[in-house]
């Protein structure tokens, strides 16, 4: 089994797991913080105190379908959705939108929350062919944003960052292959839950995360 492959596997088992254990009380519920982690000592107040460093997202710099500049400071303060996709999809991406418009649809209006959808078909799909995409599916503004960029830091930041599967593949139809995940991404850059973006029981469970996510941070 592949590394992406296992932090997928991990990320439901630790949904899973952290859904059982909110039976009692689901307002006190937080959401496991997914990927690899490292503790290291510093010093606080003359003491020696053990610190974890949670994986995150690095920095990145992509355009968006109106041209614009979209960084990882573009979110700050947010929390937010991610996928990978592209235009000419002829297999699950279709799908992955039905269930993500539903999500935006509940999101919208909510400046704490944004989604983040990466084409790995740069070379297709130029911010003009985004933002016909995103029109169609009834997306006009910035809290939905559909990002290009050199495609070596797409694949890198989906396999190496968000871990889930976006690269090309010529035995593929349609010449790529990606994850069907949603990634839900909080105000730290950390990821904290992958959802099935191709059913309505992962949309559904991910709009309960958000949620929860949210109250999280009203809470601290």
């Amino acid at each position: 089994m592949n590394n992406t492959s296992t932090w997928w596997t991990a990320g439901l088992l630790a949904l899973g797991l952290a859904a059982g254990l909110s039976g009692c009380g689901s307002s006190d519920r937080k959401l496991p913080i997914l990927g690899e982690r490292e503790t290291t000592t510093k010093e606080v107040n003359g003491k020696e105190v053990v610190d974890t460093i949670y994986h995150s997202i690095p920095a990145f710099a992509f355009v968006n379908q109106y041209g614009d500049t979209v960084t990882d400071h573009s979110l700050d303060g947010k929390i937010y959705v991610t996928d990978f996709f592209f235009t000419s999809c002829p297999t699950i991406c279709p799908v992955m939108k039905k269930q993500m418009i539903k999500v935006y649809n509940e999101i919208k209006g909510n400046p704490e929350v944004a989604i983040l959808s990466h084409t790995i078909d740069p070379a297709h799909d130029t911010p003009e062919v985004l933002r016909k995409y995103a029109e169609d599916l009834g997306v006009q503004d910035t809290q939905w944003q559909f990002v290009t960029g050199p495609k070596e830091k797409i694949y890198e930041i989906g396999q190496g960052s968000y871990l889930v599967t976006a690269k090309e593949d010529k035995t593929a139809e349609g010449g790529y292959i990606h994850s069907g995940a949603f990634i839900l991404v909080d105000k730290e850059k950390r990821v904290r839950g992958m959802y099935d973006g191709t059913t309505d029981e992962g949309a559904k469970k991910l709009m309960e995360d958000i949620k929860v996510l949210l109250a999280e941070y009203k809470q601290s």
